[in-house]
């Protein structure tokens, strides 16, 4: 029977066998490696990735698909909200001190699931995700640019990440009314140690005006802090990079 798409949970189903193909390349599985897989819906990723793998864990939220996927000897399926799943004690259960993560995000949650996974990243090898090409370019986006935002900073300061694949509308059913693409994230070995609460506020205050001068915004935030140290507000939340957030906010930690 035909699985009808759902739009409450944004399925949108990879249909294109290059596009896959191109996918499971850029993954480049390898036999026996710990992978889970978020929302494999159909399968498109799923077969060709756990034939490589030989077993996949899978993050499925609608019961008709992980019914269907049960089916699969050499899958287990974990039917939840991925936004409830505990990746390192799944990693654990797993036997694996880090996991690799894969996934065609919905994408109306897609940056609540990516924050969720930052919370995680201590258990996490590495990362690809099929995204809407609007959020991969704010994710790998520079300073002094339009998409350079809260976004860029939080998972620049633990990843380093890459666009590896373009993906046109006409490669899912139905065709989404957006471009896609696939991007790589790789935890950074020694990311610099600091409050991620900290560095959270200041960065939402920061970009809340982004028209404005810092000043008005976390120059009065630093002020409340009662913070000693020296920080440039005259300029943009734009204009300040990754590294220099970091700074701060492990000077304010």
């Amino acid at each position: 029977m035909k699985h009808i798409p759902r739009k409450r949970f944004g399925q949108h189903f990879l249909s294109d066998g290059g596009i896959i193909e191109a996918i499971v390349s850029a993954i480049a599985p390898q036999p026996g490696q710990p992978m889970v897989e978020i929302g494999p819906g159909l399968a498109a990723l799923t077969q060709p990735l756990v034939e490589r793998l030989g077993r996949l864990t899978v993050i499925e939220l609608d019961r008709d698909l992980a019914l269907r996927l049960r089916l699969h000897g050499q899958l287990d399926v974990i039917e939840s909200d991925v936004l409830k799943v505990d990746f390192t004690q799944l990693a654990h259960t797993m036997g694996a001190s880090r996991i690799r993560v894969v996934g065609n995000l919905p994408y109306n949650i897609s940056t609540p699931i990516l924050f969720h996974l930052l919370e995680h990243v201590q258990a996490i090898q590495d990362q690809h995700f099929m995204l809407q090409k609007e959020v991969i370019d704010r994710m790998v986006a520079s300073p002094a640019t339009s998409d350079y935002g809260r976004l860029s900073v939080m998972l620049q300061w633990r990843y380093a990440m890459e666009n590896v694949l373009f993906v046109p509308p006409g490669s899912f059913d139905p065709p989404p009314r957006v471009d896609s693409a696939v991007v790589r994230m790789v935890p950074h070995a020694e990311p610099a140690a600091l409050s991620a609460p900290v560095l959270e506020a200041l960065v939402q205050v920061a970009f809340s005006q982004r028209r404005k001068l810092l000043r008005h915004t976390l120059g009065r935030w630093l002020e409340a802090r009662q913070f000693a140290g020296h920080f440039d507000t005259q300029r943009r939340a734009e204009e300040v990079p990754v590294a220099e957030y970091v700074a701060l906010a492990q000077a304010c930690s």
